[in-house]
């Protein structure tokens, strides 16, 4: 796994994956994105120059993601070997993966996925393939699948790959434990683990772990989710932190393009989500400077060990402890 400073992609940075293949460093993240704003959302963010795109089964817009590559595809806005397109498999899935990912492909148009992800390591009951709803007992709590073990679940995750249907394949909120397990019994090693990682939640060691054994690290809500988290899961948001709005103002730049440029020069891909314009731009733009060796440390110091995604709200139990 290699950073390149320029690749082959409109000049966005890529980074060679363990599998072989190029990752842009920076994506877009399609979360809560809502269904009536995400066609022109991804077509206008082609335009920028983005050209890597982090789906989910989970995300319910699989389709509208589909309708959009295909117009982009269609009018020869951009090419598919141009774009790298990520998706994740749902709890619920963990027993039909190659089923599942057939279906994301089905939803999404596409022949081959660049990424494939494991959401959670989580198994849950499972309903029918692609129904993605977090299903609970009569207690309220997450019914968990205990008689599908996470070897199980990667080995459908392989199948993926040597059915030509996926090129990498990869981790989404696994802990040091569970990605050092995965490393031990995987015949196609995880390429990516995707993990909440902020400048309130920076998770040093994983992080280490990740490039010490050839994953790359991903942020997703490399943000800490913003107001949207705030309002979801009343979590503190590191946009407020005074020490960030001061470095922010010696570059002239949002504390938003400082936390992004934080999360890349510490070697993590990003994916922030937004469907402003401006703000998709700005996101670009963190690729135009770098933070200083002092400034890095000052953002360093203000770690809080505060995740802000916090599923447990509706899930009944805290999947964390």
């Amino acid at each position: 796994m290699s950073l390149r400073e320029f690749g082959e992609l409109e000049n966005m940075p890529t980074v060679t994956l363990s599998s072989g293949y190029e990752m842009p460093v920076i994506g877009l993240g399609l979360w809560r994105l809502e269904k009536n704003e995400l066609k022109d959302t991804i077509l206008n963010a082609i335009k920028l120059g983005y050209r890597h795109f982090d789906c989910a089964a989970h995300y319910k817009t699989e389709a509208d993601v589909g309708e959009a590559l295909a117009e982009a595809f269609k009018t020869g806005l951009v090419k598919r070997e141009e774009l790298f397109i990520t998706t994740k498999i749902w709890n619920s899935d963990h027993g039909y993966v190659v089923e599942a990912c057939k279906n994301s492909l089905k939803k999404l148009r596409l022949d081959y996925l660049d990424l494939y992800l494991v959401h959670y390591p989580l198994p849950t009951r499972h309903n029918a393939i692609g129904q993605t709803a977090s299903l609970l007992g009569k207690d309220k709590v997450l019914d968990i699948d205990v008689t599908i073990p996470l070897q199980q679940t990667w080995e459908g995750m392989e199948r993926t790959v040597s059915l030509g249907l996926v090129r990498s394949i990869g981790l989404s909120n696994y802990d040091l434990f569970l990605t050092r397990d995965c490393l031990a019994y995987s015949k196609i090693k995880p390429a990516v683990s995707q993990f909440e990682t902020h400048p309130y939640f920076q998770r040093n060691s994983l992080v280490k772990f990740c490039l010490k054994h050839g994953v790359l690290p991903t942020a997703h809500t490399p943000l800490g989710g913003a107001a949207a988290n705030k309002d979801m899961f009343g979590s503190i948001s590191p946009l407020d932190d005074p020490d960030l709005n001061d470095v922010a103002k010696k570059y002239g730049k949002s504390v938003a393009q400082i936390c992004l440029r934080w999360g890349i020069q510490r070697k993590t891909a990003v994916i922030p989500k937004s469907s402003k314009i401006q703000r998709m731009k700005e996101n670009l733009e963190v690729l135009e400077f770098q933070l200083s060796h002092e400034d890095m440390e000052v953002i360093n110091s203000i770690d809080r060990k505060c995740r802000t995604s916090l599923p447990s709200k509706t899930w009944g139990l805290d999947v964390y402890a």
